[in-house]
């Protein structure tokens, strides 16, 4: 089965731009408008955060410029502050006569986060910008990802315990927990008992554990939790120690865990059984509101709820969205595998899914058990052809007399040949009896392209099109370019 790209998937959304006509409107998203007034003198770096950055986080920018990330952290000058009317966008000022041993933002810099880390791209390497303003002007950066994104979750299945678990959601209030046993023996020695071994997230929940101890296997066991002697504890729990135990501690008690009881949902939500054997899983939505809770691949998953014996993997769509009309993307949080509008609706109603490598269905939570015996997998791909004739490389040389701060080059058409949006800038330069040109690559065998000029701030225009065969040489003046003979 061929994987559509995004920019197809989109196409209801972008039809004009296929037509030939783009504006602003229609290739510019809300999130990538201006947030922040420039200042004079001063270079403004409005960032696009990835999904899941909190509002009360505190994000800087780092690099040579500013002394490094010690430095940064410790000046409010580097502190980004948050669009008021926009969780997606930050913004930060920056005075160049601040900037230290010489150093400007072409130099490098990235963002960091005080929560999640430092900025990685898409593919967990690391990222540094040169990208830069003018004084005066400003510049639209993204964030890909945060560092916190890749790391990897403990999986309870890979952890060696000793004898059987006692997890426990600790809603105690304590400022320490320890657990002491008595009965068939005092098994974890004299009071106050024994620390907790860790702590292990758990179908999305964070549980403190106990591991019991093989010896004490069989044993039948009254638990007292406390404070580790600090002189509060709570009521007896009887346990027989033939399981693990799942309890969750207030201030009145301990009682078993209930995976449900404290699962409070925003709004409606999407619920996938997931058996589609993927790597990841990313919500994307498209329609009234285009990027919907993220851009792609789109949001990730709010959690985990057992319903009925199935335990269902879910997003919760937002309480301020019900009524959006969106089509809904399941995919394998941007690698390559997505099934299109496995619901187009209003954000209604609760919607269940059934996902496996080979697509999808509503399933009824009250009837439904899951997939018993063999799960369907996703056929092998058939060989892609090979290309007919070679493959070229050829140049655009760019005579830029836009006066813009920054010069990008999109293309679409036949294929995206400098990436999705916003295209790329270049630091090539060639000059050529006597004027300087600003170089371009292109690969291909003769594909057709359409190419935009912009300055990845909200100014742009379609230039002219052009087929992979040959150089070309083209003047790009402010609101039009052409072709030099």
């Amino acid at each position: 089965m061929k994987i559509r790209n995004i920019f197809l998937m989109l196409l209801p959304v972008l039809l004009p731009l296929l037509m030939g006509s783009c504006s602003k409107d229609e290739i510019i998203f809300d999130h990538e408008l201006p947030q922040f007034e420039t200042r004079p003198g001063l270079q403004l770096l409005e960032v696009i955060m990835p999904q899941g950055t909190s509002a009360t986080d505190r994000l800087y920018i780092v690099g040579e410029f500013n002394g490094g990330l010690e430095t940064a952290l410790a000046d409010p000058r580097w502190q980004l502050e948050k669009a008021s009317d926009n969780d997606a966008k930050w913004g930060i000022y920056l005075d160049p006569s601040n900037f230290v041993n010489g150093k400007t933002l072409a130099d490098g810099y990235y963002f960091y986060s005080a929560d999640q880390r430092e900025e990685r791209t898409l593919q967990n390497e690391e990222v540094l910008h040169t990208e830069a303003p003018a004084t005066g002007q400003r510049l639209n950066v993204t964030v890909s990802r945060w560092a916190a994104y890749f790391d990897k979750p403990l999986n309870p299945d890979e952890v060696q315990h000793d004898g059987y678990v006692i997890y426990v959601l600790d809603n105690s209030e304590y400022d320490a927990l320890a657990m002491y046993a008595y009965g068939d023996a005092e098994a974890f020695g004299g009071w106050p008992g024994i620390q907790p071994t860790g702590t292990l997230t758990v179908d999305g929940v964070k549980f403190t554990y106990f591991d019991t101890g093989e010896a004490n296997k069989g044993m039948s066991l009254n638990l007292i939790f406390n404070n580790n002697g600090g002189g509060k504890q709570l009521p007896d729990f009887p346990v027989v120690l033939d399981k693990d135990y799942y309890l969750e501690l207030t201030p009145d008690g301990a009682t078993v865990y209930d995976p449900n009881a404290n699962i409070t949902h925003d709004g409606f939500a999407v619920f996938v059984a997931d058996y589609s054997g993927w790597d990841g899983l990313a919500l994307y939505m498209w329609g009234d509101i285009n990027d919907l809770n993220g851009t792609w691949p789109g949001m990730q998953p709010t959690g985990k709820q057992t319903i009925n014996g199935v335990t269902y993997i879910y997003f919760d769509l937002g309480e301020s969205n019900i009524g959006t009309n969106e089509h809904l993307i399941l995919n394998n949080n941007g690698g390559g595998k997505q099934f299109d509008d496995v619901v187009v609706f209003a954000c209604d109603r609760d919607v269940y899914i059934e996902l496996t490598a080979t697509g999808f269905k509503e399933v009824d939570p009250e009837t439904y058990t899951g997939i018993e015996g063999e799960i369907p997998v996703e056929p092998e791909p058939e060989p892609e052809p090979e290309p007919i004739g070679p493959t070229e490389t050829y140049k655009l040389y760019i005579e830029n007399t836009t006066g813009w701060s920054a010069f990008y080059v999109y293309a679409w058409g036949d294929k995206e040949a400098f990436g999705g949006w916003p295209g790329v800038s270049s630091d090539v330069t060639e000059t050529i009896d006597g004027t300087t040109y600003t170089v371009f690559t292109m690969e291909g065998a003769g594909e057709g392209l359409n190419l935009i000029f912009h300055n990845n701030d909200g100014t742009q225009y379609d230039a002219l099109g052009v087929t992979i065969s040959r150089d070309y040489y083209i003047i790009a003046g402010p609101g039009s370019a052409s072709e030099k003979e």
